[in-house]
């Protein structure tokens, strides 16, 4: 735990300073030259919440899940790879990878969102809203490793790898950023990830990456950022807002909503599981709408007016 621990404090010493600095400096300019107010004092500190509570989670839980990965590299056939930078570089990309289908997962079934909706419930979108952290993350984010601990991967270094990502998926957190040119074939930009905490229908869970936009282009979930002029403006939050968020309730009312949808009376087991690990969305009489049947209602909207 050490090594790690040691090249941890390292990653905090660096950029705990420099997220202050760019905050403060898109604070600025927001302000005084975009003339445009994207921070408040209390969603601020929201998200400073979150990412203590969550840091507290995983701090908690870390030794337990370390001890795995640990167990599952010594029981690997295969050996790590020998060249440095091949294996840097292997390890960034195969990170990334199944971070991915984490965060695609986060999306897609219930469960797991009741645990993710925290980090989409701002309807702000600005550098402190990367710090609005899916609390309970922690608790089985560690599984989406395991294949690359049996791959050869050192876990201390699929730990490391998967923070020194995080501060490129915290940087594109900002609307003060356009788009990047041929980078946007290539990385996660704000662009991209404007997109990601879209509610506009055409946006629902879109741009899973957090440092590669490729596997979004690949396995069918990306979409470009469309003009206002086209589209209108990116509406950042819920489909539905929290009307009187707390503490309490910005962490745990889609568990308190999973809940009474679960003990519904006269539901069949296949419907209590839908509630549970279905898609977001999902209702036994149509109550509600998945995002895949809001886009495509917006879909038909847009046809039928032209």
């Amino acid at each position: 735990m050490n090594g790690y621990g040691y090249h941890e404090q390292l990653l905090l010493l660096f950029s705990t300073p420099f997220y202050i600095i760019i905050i403060g400096a898109e604070i600025l300019l927001s302000n005084f030259h975009f003339h445009r107010k994207i921070y408040t004092l209390k969603d601020t500190l929201t998200n400073l919440y979150l990412t203590l509570a969550n840091g507290a989670v995983d701090m908690l839980f870390k030794l337990s899940y370390l001890w795995v990965l640990t167990a599952i590299a010594h029981h690997s056939h295969f050996q790590p790879v020998k060249n440095g930078l091949l294996y840097w570089v292997l390890l960034l990309v195969l990170e990334d990878f199944v971070y991915y289908w984490l965060h695609r997962m986060d999306h897609t079934t219930r469960f797991l969102w009741a645990v993710h909706v925290t980090h989409h419930s701002s309807t702000k979108f600005n550098f402190s809203v990367g710090f609005r952290s899916s609390v309970f993350e922690p608790l089985y984010r560690f599984i989406f490793f395991i294949p690359l601990a049996w791959l050869g991967f050192r876990p201390l270094d699929i730990l490391f790898m998967y923070s020194a990502t995080q501060i490129w998926g915290t940087l594109v957190h900002t609307e003060l950023v356009g788009k990047l040119g041929w980078l946007e074939k290539i990385l996660v930009t704000p662009s991209h990830h404007r997109v990601h905490h879209g509610s506009n229908p055409r946006y629902l869970d879109k741009n899973m990456g957090m440092f590669l936009i490729v596997w979004d282009k690949l396995f069918g979930t990306f979409q470009e950022e469309l003009p206002e002029a086209e589209y209108g403006p990116v509406r950042y939050g819920l489909t539905k807002d929290l009307e009187n968020p707390n503490a309490f309730s910005i962490i745990f009312h889609e568990w308190i909503q999973v809940y009474k949808d679960v003990k519904q009376t006269g539901l069949t087991l296949k419907q209590r599981l839908g509630y549970l690990f279905g898609p977001p969305g999902y209702s036994h009489d149509g109550s509600r709408k998945t995002s895949r049947q809001m886009e495509k209602e917006e879909a038909e909207d847009r046809f039928s007016s032209k």
